[in-house]
């Protein structure tokens, strides 16, 4: 392979340490090496197999703009382009374009016979600088040797989850369409909600105690009223944002972040809890939860592209990093453990 430098790391878990850097020949651009043989042995079958998924998917998209471009492969992962922008949890675009140029390259990848399968998580997908939509993470893409009714129904899937980041971050767009596509799940997708996602989450949080990002909001939903009730019956509490954090073995934690003067015993439920001078807010008042979960998932490479041009925001948001109660991504390992 071709000599990679490595400038940070920005991701590791049980499949691979996903790294950012350069090649020697060419500083001035940055590249992505996915190392899967960083993988503990027992894992590293299935991280080959999700390896190869995103190798296969970066090949048959060679050339579409808004998509990685495969570098090189060896015997310990891959190499492949860094894609600008800003993931759409920070980004929240509202301008239609951004939606029609996304939809563009949900059609560029039906022509490829190619499906994503995993959009629903908006950090998959990005603004680019110009505005224009790119997506990332290819690991459980599919590329089909023909277009029969299993590849329809995932490529509807993907468009469902497009409608569905529509609806989140700027739900003026929907149309009466939209909204009833947006409830009508396909039946492989059905299926898998009824059973094999309850198996995924049994392996991924159980015995890999791993967890990805759908879901999170659970606990919360059920929680977090009470929670939020027991600690602004404080007096030293001003107010109080709650955000999930993924927790080994226990699938989702709850991070509690107290605008306040002194230090909180965690209430009952709340996993980690930061008291912090000043919560981040929008221009609205309202909390900025996006960043908090950055914090509390730390997730420290997203929230320097948040604070790009604010210095103010940075200075309010330094003194809330600085404090985070959570170093692990994802799940805590071995290899976290020597890094530190």
């Amino acid at each position: 392979m071709t000599a990679f430098l490595t400038d940070a790391v920005l991701k590791r878990d049980v499949f691979s340490e996903t790294q950012k850097g350069h090649l020697a020949v060419d500083p001035a651009t940055p590249v992505i090496r996915r190392i899967v043989t960083a993988s503990p042995w027992w894992s590293r079958p299935l991280a080959w197999w999700l390896a190869k998924r995103e190798i296969g998917a970066l090949r048959a998209l060679t050339g579409l703009k808004g998509t990685p471009r495969l570098i090189e492969t060896d015997a310990n992962g891959l190499l492949r382009t860094w894609t600008e922008g800003t993931p759409l949890h920070l980004a929240r675009p509202s301008d239609p374009a951004w939606y029609r140029d996304a939809h563009r390259l949900l059609r560029s990848f039906r022509r490829r016979n190619l499906t994503h399968n995993d959009l629903a998580k908006p950090q998959n997908w990005l603004m680019s600088p110009d505005g224009r939509a790119c997506v990332i993470d290819f690991q459980l893409a599919s590329v089909h040797s023909k277009r029969g009714w299993l590849f329809k129904a995932m490529a509807y899937e993907d468009f469902r989850h497009l409608l569905k980041q529509r609806r989140s971050f700027a739900p003026q767009l929907m149309t009466p369409t939209a909204k009833r596509i947006l409830k009508r799940r396909s039946l492989p997708s059905r299926i898998w909600m009824n059973t094999g996602k309850k198996l995924y989450n049994l392996v991924t949080r159980g015995i890999f105690n791993w967890s990805d990002g759908e879901g999170t909001g659970d606990r919360i939903d059920r929680e977090g009223a009470a929670i939020t009730s027991a600690l602004k019956a404080r007096p030293s509490v001003r107010d109080v944002a709650l955000v999930p954090f993924p927790l080994p073995s226990k699938g989702t934690g709850i991070y509690a972040f107290i605008e306040g003067d002194g230090p909180e015993a965690a209430p009952k439920g709340a996993d980690l809890v930061q008291v912090v001078a000043r919560l981040p807010r929008r221009a609205d008042g309202s909390v900025r939860s996006d960043l908090l979960q950055l914090v509390a998932m730390n997730q420290m490479t997203e929230l320097d592209r948040a604070f790009e041009g604010d210095p103010e925001l940075a200075a309010l948001m330094r003194p809330v990093i600085d404090g985070r109660l959570n170093f692990t991504d994802r799940r805590i390992s071995s290899l976290e453990a020597k890094a530190s």
